[in-house]
């Protein structure tokens, strides 16, 4: 992720309409990573720095300008990838359980048929 905090970039109603209008060109991997961090961001026991970790990571997400532009065919999420992959790592111990499963639910309702591939 770039050195810029990015939680500027970040509202509610952004990020449903970032998922919106890309969550198919992103690809399961970015989105299930997306409503992850979202569900540990609404969980009251998510402490503050870990929120705004995840406030910043979500924001790179929904930046109209990043590292590679998100309409770059096949490369073009891989950065938002990188940054969502590290505020996970930052932000584990926070991420419970139910929030997984939250998004795995979100997940086969937006992707039907899509397989778990967790253990």
């Amino acid at each position: 992720m770039e050195n810029s905090d990015h939680s500027n970039d970040y509202s509610e109603d952004s990020l449903w309409t970032k998922l919106r209008d890309f969550a198919r060109r992103a690809g399961t991997e970015v989105v299930e990573k997306v409503l992850t961090l979202y569900e540990t961001l609404k969980d009251d026991d998510t402490p503050k720095w870990a929120k705004g970790t995840i406030i910043s990571a979500l924001g790179y997400f929904i930046a109209p300008v990043d590292a590679i532009p998100d309409l770059v065919p096949v490369v073009g999420f891989s950065d938002d990838l990188g940054a969502l992959a590290v505020a996970i790592g930052i932000v584990a111990a926070h991420v419970k359980r139910e929030h997984v499963e939250r998004a795995r639910e979100t997940m086969q309702q937006w992707f039907p048929g899509s397989r778990d591939e967790s253990p």
